[in-house]
């Protein structure tokens, strides 16, 4: 895993840089990613093995098919995407049900958020924005 450092106000700090997932079906998550998540597609290895995608933050998805036939994940394992605004996150979910992907919760407000959480191939997913965000600074 590539971590890069960040200097912000004179702090280092560390970003993710990417995150590996494996999955069932690496041309249907690709074509997930690219059409609900605003990724792109750099780059697919062999037959579909494994994808490339990056989005506009520079963040990079790779995308892998199972190599032994598992691809579980623990139990409350997920990822999750938070947007700008509450409507934007009605915007998805109604983008992501007329795009026949199954997303039995609607969006509501879960701890500090607005937020649905919902499957896609073996991976448990979080969409939601913050409510009621302060940014603390120390100075």
């Amino acid at each position: 895993m590539i971590i890069r450092l960040i200097k912000r106000n004179n702090k280092k700090h560390m970003t993710i840089n990417h995150l590996n997932l494996v999955v069932n079906n690496v041309s249907e998550a690709i074509t997930f990613f690219e059409t609900y998540f605003n990724f792109n597609c750099e780059l697919v290895k062999g037959d579909n093995v494994i994808a490339i995608l990056t989005n506009s933050n520079n963040f990079t998805l790779v995308i892998m098919g199972s190599k032994n036939g598992d691809t579980s994940y623990p139990r409350d394992f997920h990822i999750g995407f938070m947007l700008d605004s509450t409507t934007e996150v009605d915007a998805l979910h109604a983008k992501l049900q007329n795009g026949n992907i199954s997303v039995p919760d609607v969006p509501k407000k879960i701890r500090n958020s607005y937020a649905f959480y919902f499957h896609f191939d073996n991976i448990f997913m979080e969409v939601g924005h913050y409510l009621n965000q302060t940014i603390e600074s120390k100075a």
